[in-house]
């Protein structure tokens, strides 16, 4: 077990509780998130998993922080990936709630706050990397690394299945979708496949019918979602299973995965590879993991939300777990100490183990937490973990191949930088 799990934290939290240390203000932690739209699986669920963390923590008595003892409290605001509503949030956030941790999905939602957030020294988390840059030092990584371990299904496949070569993609123009693009044809290269056709589409304007028709037409043996939205992912599926596709089909996440299964078949889905488990999965069990309970968090949270358990169920939790200790090892909430205290020695423990801080020849700088990620893949109908593969011996191997293809798309941090809107993202947010 991890020396900082929160599941010993909190047993020594219980002890010092006792022994009558008083509980003093509230610590207030940020959730800035699609919380409805297309992309509220990937804020909304993450939002229900911070509840259960910060239920967990105050009902053992709350943060020790130097001595003294405080509840956590969370506010959350809804962005729905809206560059406007994301600026609008944070301001209420930080400037009326004085939040001293700040959570985002990232991406399109965090165009307009880089300066803002920056000038003020907020200590942010990001579930995608590709937003961090040097202008960015408050702005970290530390439990989803999109879309680096995408490349980790697509190596398992290329060892497991040499066989398969064609593939055909599609992945949206946004924040979420160009990078992973970069990541999938970057793997798919390194693993000796050959893209026979590729679609980029705009996010919520695009026929998933008409696409599975056109990819179809080359002959793929794989076809690839990259990382689309839940409800085209759904469309995706459908559409290929409605058209007869017999082959292996690989997505960043299947959100939802039990009800494509029931719209499809049992068998079309197959072998569908993912990135993201449940957390009742045997092969987490004796992981050192960021709280260590990973099945009794899935258990209560299937428990409290049933229904809505997706990729991002556990991460933003994972963001906390992080922070806390981080917390309790500089004892003060103040960012640049936390920060410190999170990043000394250059390690950390990630999700799925232990973990190196690091990202300078992508991103800029070294504040994403690199370490394994596991391969998902569905088996009888059941999400199973198959392999934990090495992103940073991916990185060694590979790790020029997909700076080009980010440079190709754009989405290299100083690409960004030197765009038009980029003095854009400086200004405070509209009132």
């Amino acid at each position: 077990m991890s020396a900082s799990s929160l599941a010993q934290r909190l047993a020594v939290g219980g002890v010092l509780k006792r022994f009558g240390i008083g509980v003093r203000e509230s610590v207030r932690i940020g959730f800035l998130a699609p919380l409805s739209g297309p992309v509220q699986s990937w804020g909304l669920p993450g939002l229900n998993g911070c509840r259960i963390w910060v239920d967990w923590l105050n009902d053992s008595g709350g943060m020790l922080i130097g001595g003294e003892r405080h509840r956590v409290e969370l506010i959350a605001e809804d962005c729905g990936f809206d560059p406007d509503r994301g600026a609008l949030g944070a301001r209420r956030l930080i400037q009326d709630h004085n939040v001293r941790f700040l959570m985002m999905l990232g991406g399109d939602s965090m165009t307009k706050l880089r300066g803002w957030l920056t000038g003020r020294k907020v200590l942010t988390s990001t579930l995608l990397p590709s937003d961090l840059s040097p202008d960015m030092p408050y702005l970290i990584a530390p439990s989803e690394i999109h879309p680096l371990f995408n490349v980790t299904a697509v190596d398992w496949l290329a060892r497991e299945r040499p066989d398969l070569k064609r593939v055909a993609l599609c992945s949206q123009t946004d924040l979420l979708g160009l990078p992973s693009l970069a990541a999938y044809r970057a793997a798919f290269a390194a693993g000796g496949f050959t893209i026979c056709h590729e679609i980029q589409y705009p996010p919520g304007r695009a026929n998933a019918e008409a696409m599975v028709a056109a990819m179809l037409e080359r002959d793929p043996q794989v076809l690839c979602w990259c990382t689309s939205h839940t409800p085209m992912v759904h469309a995706l599926t459908e559409a290929a299973f409605r058209a007869g596709f017999r082959g292996q089909i690989l997505s960043c996440t299947a959100d939802g995965y039990p009800e494509l299964v029931a719209k499809t078949s049992p068998g079309f889905m197959e072998g569908f590879l993912f990135q993201f488990p449940d957390f009742d999965d045997p092969a987490l069990q004796d992981k050192s993991f960021f709280f260590n309970r990973p099945a009794a968090f899935h258990q209560e949270y299937e428990r409290r939300f049933p229904g809505s358990w997706s990729a991002v169920s556990w991460e933003y939790a994972a963001n906390l777990d992080l922070w806390h200790a981080a917390v309790q090892k500089a004892g003060t909430v103040a960012p640049v100490s936390v920060l410190a205290a999170m990043k000394h020695g250059g390690r950390g423990d990630h999700a799925f183990g232990r973990a190196h801080w690091r990202g300078l020849e992508l991103f800029g700088n070294d504040n994403a937490l690199v370490g394994d990620w596991p391969v998902v893949r569905i088996t009888g109908g059941k999400a199973r973990i198959v392999a934990f593969g090495s992103i940073p011996a991916w990185l060694a191997s590979h790790g020029e191949r997909l700076k080009q293809e980010m440079e190709a798309l754009g989405q290299m941090w100083y690409q960004r930088q030197s765009r038009p809107a980029a003095a854009a993202e400086s200004l405070n947010p509209p009132a």
